[in-house]
C-alpha cells in the first residue's frame, strides 16, 4: 500500500527546486550587487576622509600658517584615487570647499590662499550608482554615491 501511495509523489522535489530556484537565484545575485554597491560606498567614503585629512595635515612648515602645496586639489584628488582603488578614477567627480570658498576641478592653485590654519577643508565626491541584475536596471539614471568630509585645517 505504501509504495502506491508514494508513486505519486515522482518528481515532487524536482518540479519545487524548479519553482523555487529562479527567486533564489534572483535573491542571491541582488545581494550580491548590494554588497558590491556598499563597498564602493565604504571604498569612496575612506578615501574622502583621507583626502580631506592629507589637504588638512599635509603642506604646511612647521611654525608657519602658510600652506607649502601649491595645488590642494590635486592633492584630494590624487588622495581619493589612491585610496579608493576598487573604484574607476574616471567616474569619480569631486568638489571642495577650502575656507568656505567652493572649488570643483581637480586643479585649483589659487586655493592654497585660501587655506589658513583653523579654517575647514570639505571635500566631497561622487560616484556612478549601478544596480543591475541580470540586465535589468533597478535605479534611476542619475542616482549617485556621494561622500563628503571636513577636516580642520592643522
Amino acid at each position: 500500500m505504501r509504495i502506491l501511495a508514494r508513486a505519486g509523489e515522482r518528481g515532487s522535489a524536482l518540479v519545487e527546486m524548479a519553482l523555487v530556484l529562479p527567486m533564489l537565484l534572483l535573491l542571491t545575485t541582488g545581494l550580491l550587487v548590494f554588497g558590491v554597491a556598499m563597498n564602493n560606498y565604504l571604498q569612496l567614503t575612506h578615501a574622502v576622509n583621507m583626502a580631506a585629512r592629507t589637504v588638512s595635515l599635509d603642506g604646511h612648515d612647521a611654525g608657519t600658517t602658510t600652506y607649502t602645496i601649491p595645488d590642494p586639489c590635486a592633492t584630494a584628488s590624487t588622495a581619493v584615487m589612491s585610496a579608493a582603488p576598487g573604484l574607476t578614477s574616471a567616474n569619480i567627480s569631486f568638489s571642495y570647499s577650502f575656507n568656505g570658498i567652493p572649488a570643483s576641478t581637480t586643479t585649483c592653485t589659487n586655493a592654497a590662499a585660501n587655506l589658513v590654519s583653523h579654517t575647514n577643508v570639505t571635500v566631497t565626491a561622487t560616484y556612478p550608482l549601478n544596480l543591475s541584475v541580470y540586465g535589468k536596471v533597478f535605479n534611476q539614471s542619475n542616482a549617485v554615491l556621494q561622500a563628503s568630509a571636513t577636516e580642520l585645517v592643522q
